[in-house]
């Protein structure tokens, strides 16, 4: 075979770990801060201030992405709310998220530890510059996010939620909701600021991608007259119809936005350089299942459910 065969032959995709099999390679998983082993800070260090422009120079110089952000003046000065972000299409949108907010009060996302700790460097280099609490699938429950959240916001920072669960969907509209966010609300009655984004579905080089900082709200403000300002017990049926009419108000809320976004980030037919940047952080191409709101939110309804049928 020559040498020009041997060029064209495509790659053959990585092969891919399942959760079960990489958790137990580990030796088992922790989640939220007892991964982390410390309280989350929310002050921007010298390090991450680093890492923040070196990854600017890399998306923007050498990929030459372009991001329009709307919204930014509906940002709080201050950390303490729970960011709702919708659509989440690729490992672009916590880029997305921190292009548009200030880099303190530090932003914390709920990730996967599967598609995040395929390799051990990563893990470390995770742990020790912050930003991420992983989750499992067949984790823990609600319970400990909720305690993960709840640290996050009491020590100022900004805590980030994508309820789809997945980067399957359509890219001008949101997929279903989980549950798991408007637990995590409910639950700890923080501000909630929506957060539109279109765009990461599809990467290439000088890709055009879009965000918008919608109105800070609250559940109280979402529910509006469907709900009396009563919490139900948590693990309740009454707790989980609350979270589901909150997750569908959360989804139209971010529809109409999306699907405006959408329309900018398409660019004319043609050639796309450097197509292979859509699975440059997703080689073992994760799929649906393996994602952290699936989790969360099936881990919160399951959970919610068993309980309130005992």
């Amino acid at each position: 075979m020559g040498a020009g065969d041997a060029r064209s032959r495509p790659r053959r995709a990585a092969a891919r770990l399942s959760p079960g099999r990489l958790a137990a390679a580990r030796g088992g998983v922790r989640e939220g801060l007892a991964w982390l082993g410390r309280s989350p800070e929310t002050a921007a260090s010298l390090p991450y201030r680093l890492v923040r422009l070196v990854a600017r120079a890399v998306l923007f110089g050498l990929f030459r992405f372009r991001i329009r952000a709307e919204g930014r003046e509906r940002i709080p000065l201050t950390g303490g709310y729970l960011l709702i972000g919708a659509i989440h299409r690729g490992w672009m949108d916590p880029f997305l998220v921190l292009h548009a907010l200030p880099a303190a009060p530090r932003v914390w996302f709920l990730g996967s530890g599967p598609s995040a700790f395929d390799r051990r460097w990563k893990e470390w280099a995770l742990r020790r510059l912050g930003g991420m609490l992983p989750v499992w699938r067949g984790g823990v429950g609600v319970e400990q996010h909720v305690a993960t959240a709840r640290a996050v916001l009491a020590a100022g920072g900004v805590f980030v939620l994508f309820p789809e669960g997945g980067v399957a969907g359509p890219p001008d509209r949101p997929s279903t909701f989980r549950l798991g966010a408007a637990l995590i609300a409910l639950r700890t009655g923080a501000p909630l600021l929506p957060f539109a984004m279109a765009g990461s579905g599809e990467l290439y080089r000088g890709k055009r991608l879009a965000s918008r900082v919608l109105p800070l709200t609250s559940v109280a403000e979402l529910l509006g007259e469907a709900w009396d300002g009563t919490l139900p017990p948590a693990g309740t049926r009454a707790e989980l119809e609350l979270a589901r009419t909150l997750t569908a108000r959360l989804e139209a809320l971010l529809g109409e936005p999306v699907a405006e976004l959408y329309p900018e980030t398409v660019d004319r037919p043609g050639r796309r350089r450097w197509a292979r940047l859509t699975w440059l952080f997703l080689a073992r191409r994760a799929t649906v299942g393996e994602r952290a709101g699936e989790r969360a939110g099936e881990a919160a309804g399951k959970g919610a459910g068993q309980r309130a049928g005992e």
